[in-house]
């Protein structure tokens, strides 16, 4: 959660769920929603670090529930929506943030770290959009925001299996944008860049460093800016906006 407020967005009586929200972006994305008022359920496979991230939410005087939940588990994921509906009554805004890498050369690339990644990045989006498709129907506020990147749009060495799970997530999201526009529920992506997170910071300063030469603005993104975007998706002054992807990279892709 910022110290300093960059948007101001007024989510208050609204129910959102984040998966992936145990730590970097979904995290980020969750404190946030939960900071302009709206309740979380916060869904992630790893317990302990969700455990942490609910406890942050909560002490900022944020409401939140911790639900542990394999993405890829079809039944589980039903259960879940159902589990938040329950608890809240509804729900108006679905964050698909889940997400996982597994690089390596196409050549060298093993059935299972292409299996792992479309599994988790796509897959799993498209089993809570599904699942979640019914309540925000009902509801008079859907928002689904499904997290992108650029390797979905201009592809990056070494990640084809990533790159092809962020693409696959923003041709799900033009489509379901088209079937549920007449339900005003709006579906929009997010394609973040190099963003400064646990997952960049393993790539080494010299790497960095050159990365920052080919983003027009020369810096890394903040998990900020990403979150921003998704506030910003999730608010009212959103609501004509569907089908989009909001990229979040600098310039990287212009």
């Amino acid at each position: 959660m910022s110290e300093k407020k960059r948007i101001q967005v007024d989510l208050s009586g609204r129910i959102a769920l984040v998966t992936g929200a145990a730590r970097g972006l979904g995290r980020c994305f969750a404190l946030d929603l939960a900071a302009a008022g709206a309740k979380v359920a916060c869904v992630d496979i790893k317990t302990d670090t969700l455990a942490e991230a609910i406890g942050a939410i909560r002490a900022a005087g944020g409401t939140a529930e911790p639900i542990a939940c394999d993405v890829t588990n079809s039944t589980r994921v039903n259960e879940v929506v159902d589990e938040v509906v329950k608890l809240w009554g509804g729900l108006d805004i679905l964050v698909n943030n889940a997400g996982i890498t597994r690089d390596s050369l196409l050549m060298r690339m093993k059935d299972d770290q292409w299996d792992d990644v479309l599994n988790i990045n796509l897959k799993g989006t498209f089993l809570f959009t599904r699942a979640a498709s019914r309540p925000l129907c009902k509801s008079s506020y859907g928002r689904i925001i499904n997290i992108a990147s650029v390797s979905g749009l201009m592809g990056n060495p070494g990640q084809a299996n990533y790159s092809a799970s962020k693409a696959g997530v923003i041709g799900l999201t033009r489509t379901i944008s088209r079937e549920l526009a007449s339900r005003s529920v709006t579906v929009n992506a997010v394609a973040p860049g190099f963003i400064a997170t646990e997952m960049t910071a393993k790539l080494g300063e010299e790497l960095l460093g050159k990365i920052k030469e080919e983003i027009p603005l020369k810096r890394l993104g903040l998990p900020q800016d990403v979150s921003d975007a998704v506030l910003f998706l999730a608010s009212d002054a959103a609501e004509f906006i569907t089908g989009q992807v909001l990229t979040v990279d600098g310039g990287l892709t212009v």
